[in-house]
């Protein structure tokens, strides 16, 4: 029976991201996937700085970079074309070292994702591949898969399973644990088109149209993809909806049928929902499979690579030491709340949509000298998990600073960082990176804002804890850094 370190269930970005993350540290990894091939059509459309943050770190940005755009942010208007509230995206460099917000085509995502994977000689894909049965065991996992078109079963073991297989994930089921509905379920119609050329007449960004006879919503994607969604009232019939007819009929204000070709046209439904658990024993589920959110924020696919940045350091840190239940046990501590933030502000946008306006969305609102009302966006903290509460950094992200030029991020990888002040002459530990302050103005300025000396940093970039004084520094160190190295 062949073994592997770890096996990944589904193949889309959140799987496919997670593999290259666990890659990285040399473990042998099976990713089992059913379709035949990928999904070649639009779905997730944006991503953020954080998200941004992890592809560098697995190596795909140089080139990943080409197929994405920036965002320049969200207007919501009402039935008129009146500005309700706008939700700009700047463009300029955040704290993550990136832009806010990208557009991209998901399948050059997947394609960069699995271009990267074929480096490492420890990787198997299989595709038309159905998970059939899963078994937890005390040490390892025993997985059941059948090739869907030879029949074929094969048994096979592995020390962790995490399934990354969608809103109807087989890994889920096997764990026996349902969704918790969170309140919101709407069907809406979504259709990508490619224009035939450039439309200066359609937004450059995008626009959600409170508009009480159909709420809609315009996407201006990468290249000349552009996209329409809108809701679908309990009295329509799909097949209706779904009609060439219609469709070019509702876009009617916006495009002619000669200036675009449809791309797709399907129905989705827009949930919300978590799961009740994330982990039982050493199956793990992430992305849709742990969670779901309407579209309205983009985040749908942004909290899968986020759950997968959190899971994959703790799920090398056992493979490399021993299994730890404590630590694995903060997965969804620490990022079930964090998801749970995002989709019940993305719930508040819908429900501004589709209220024209009258619902509130977040706290992140103000309004300037003439009541024009803008939103920033929310950067929630991690949950409960490693690190004391009290400590006002931990679950904070640490900012991407310049080292030689160059993001710190690339010269340390996927690796735990201790960040100390030029007050130290030396490193406080031979066992992990260390970062001293020596000419980097800003993280000086960083350090001194948070009046602090130093910083304990995870390998997915947000803070352990905080290092107050020189006096109690070993006893913070001694006792954090056995949780990292």
């Amino acid at each position: 029976m062949k073994k592997y370190d770890v096996v990944i269930v589904g193949f889309g970005p959140t799987g496919g991201t997670l593999a290259n993350l666990l890659a990285m540290h040399g473990f042998s990894i099976l990713v089992l996937e059913k379709e035949k091939s990928f999904y070649p059509l639009p779905r997730a459309v944006h991503f953020d700085d954080e998200v941004m943050r992890v592809f560098e770190t697995i190596g795909i940005t140089n080139t990943f970079l080409k197929h994405t755009i920036i965002n320049k942010g969200t207007k919501f208007v009402d039935k008129k074309n009146r500005v309700i509230l706008d939700w700009p995206r700047p463009r300029e460099i955040t704290e993550n070292g990136w832009y806010p917000s990208y557009r991209f085509n998901q399948p050059d995502l997947e394609r960069e994702l699995r271009k990267k994977l074929k480096s490492y000689k420890k990787v198997e894909i299989k595709q038309s591949s159905n998970v059939k049965k899963i078994m937890n065991n005390k040490n390892d996992v025993d997985i059941t898969f059948e090739d869907i078109y030879s029949k074929k079963i094969f048994e096979i073991k592995s020390k962790y399973l995490i399934g990354c297989d969608g809103a109807n994930s087989i890994t889920r089921s096997q764990m026996k644990t349902k969704m918790n509905n969170l309140g919101f379920t709407q069907k809406w119609a979504v259709i990508d088109l490619i224009l035939n050329k450039n439309k200066k007449s359609l937004p450059d960004r995008t626009i959600q149209y409170s508009n009480p006879t159909r709420p809609a919503t315009y996407c201006r994607n990468v290249g000349k993809r552009r996209r329409w969604e809108f809701a679908i009232k309990k009295t329509e019939k799909i097949e209706t909806i779904l009609s060439d007819k219609y469709i070019w009929n509702f876009l009617k204000p916006w495009l002619k049928k000669k200036e675009a070709k449809m791309e797709r046209k399907t129905i989705y439904t827009f949930q919300s929902a978590l799961a009740k658990k994330w982990r039982n024993g050493r199956v793990f589920i992430a992305g849709d499979a742990a969670h779901l959110m309407p579209p309205f924020m983009g985040q749908g696919m942004c909290a899968g690579i986020r759950d997968v940045s959190n899971l994959a350091w703790k799920i090398s840190h056992c493979l490399k030491k021993k299994h730890d239940d404590k630590l694995l046990n903060t997965y969804q501590s620490e990022r079930s709340s964090n998801v749970k933030e995002y989709i019940e502000t993305t719930m508040r946008m819908g429900e501004f949509v589709n209220a024209v306006g009258k619902s509130p969305i977040t706290n992140n609102i103000s309004a300037d000298s003439k009541g024009r009302k803008s939103m920033k966006s929310i950067k929630p903290k991690l949950g409960r998990g490693l690190g004391k509460l009290k400590d006002k950094f931990r679950g904070n992200i640490f900012p991407q600073f310049k080292n030689n030029g160059k993001n710190l991020d690339i010269k340390f990888s996927k690796k735990p960082i201790l960040v100390l002040s030029d007050k130290f002459k030396k490193s406080l530990s031979n066992k992990i990176n260390c970062y001293r302050n020596k000419s980097n103005t800003k993280l000086s300025r960083y350090l001194e804002n948070a009046n602090c000396e130093g910083l304990i940093v995870r390998p997915d970039r947000f803070i352990l804890a905080s290092i107050k004084n020189l006096k109690d520094v070993k006893l913070i160190t001694k006792r954090n850094l056995k949780l990292l190295i």
